[in-house]
């Protein structure tokens, strides 16, 4: 019995012991598990700080967000410009609807074009203020435009005459230097009486003229091809007030105006007027008179002008 117990006894210590001893081993093992887990998340956390440098992936997409944001408003920017630049071109862009003939009447280019219209021109300024305002003013009235032909002289006298034509949106053409007849002088002279008004009313207002009319209706080939080769569209008229004849005293001028007009009137009138008192006087009389018989005004820039 005594032995028999001591070896039980003895099995039993050694089963302990082996208890005793796997039960660290499995803590450590767990331990070493913690540690790995830890090390691999720690390497992911170096990872990403190395490859991101500072901010989160939910920074590096806000900013990814806010640059595409920022791209997009400058495209919308710059397709807004180009919206307003088109519109802009096509505001300042007349259709060339018409031409002259070859006695210099407004013709349509096309039928479904008005054909009812008359030209409104006024020769030999520019004058005076007053009087340019006046005229400028029943033809804001009336919703027209009419060319204003300058002598280069009246311009070098009084440059801020020609800058308020044109800054009241009036077309200008040229009427040469001088006021002289061209159809005889020599090619040079006429291409310093049309090329000096040219860069006068440029340097003026910004814009050279693309019209031009010889004094007294008397260029011959040469002002033609002067006024061509400088990209002028040269005429006379077709209907003539006669208010250039006319005196200061002569009663009854704005009658005698409006008859002469009217019973020379037909469609396409280019109608010749000059800055004068009584023609501004008369004015509003006359575009009503040409309103009441159906007329319309034609805006010159709708008209052609040849390639020089």
């Amino acid at each position: 019995m005594g032995t028999k117990t001591a070896a039980i006894l003895l099995t039993a210590c050694l089963l302990l012991s082996a208890c005793t001893a796997t039960k660290p081993e499995s803590a450590d093992s767990s331990n070493h598990q913690d540690s790995v887990t830890s090390d691999l998340s720690n390497s992911a956390k170096d990872q990403s700080s190395k490859s991101s440098p500072k901010g989160s992936s939910k920074q590096a997409d806000s900013d990814e967000q806010k640059s595409v944001s920022t791209t997009n408003t400058q495209n919308d920017k710059t397709a807004v410009k180009s919206n307003e630049t088109t519109v802009s071109t096509t505001a300042v862009t007349t259709n060339k609807m018409y031409h002259l003939d070859k006695a210099y009447n407004v013709i349509p280019n096309q039928q479904g074009v008005e054909k009812k219209v008359v030209l409104l021109t006024f020769d030999d300024g520019p004058k005076e203020a007053v009087m340019i305002n006046k005229i400028i003013d029943i033809l804001d009235k009336h919703k027209a435009k009419a060319i204003f032909f300058v002598n280069g002289y009246r311009v070098k006298e009084h440059p801020e005459l020609l800058k308020l034509i044109h800054d009241r949106g009036q077309p200008i053409g040229n009427h040469s230097w001088d006021h002289i007849v061209l159809k005889n002088k020599s090619e040079a002279e006429v291409k310093k009486q049309i090329e000096t008004v040219q860069k006068i009313v440029k340097d003026t207002t910004g814009q050279a003229p693309v019209f031009f009319r010889p004094p007294h209706g008397a260029g011959g080939d040469v002002g033609r091809k002067v006024a061509k080769e400088n990209g002028l569209l040269y005429m006379t008229w077709s209907v003539g007030s006669l208010d250039w004849t006319m005196k200061k005293n002569q009663p009854h001028k704005t009658e005698t105006l409006l008859k002469n007009v009217t019973e020379q009137l037909h469609p396409g009138s280019n109608i010749l007027m000059h800055e004068l008192p009584w023609t501004a006087e008369a004015l509003d009389s006359l575009l009503t008179r040409l309103e009441q018989k159906g007329y319309q005004f034609v805006d010159p820039q709708s008209i052609e002008i040849p390639a020089s």
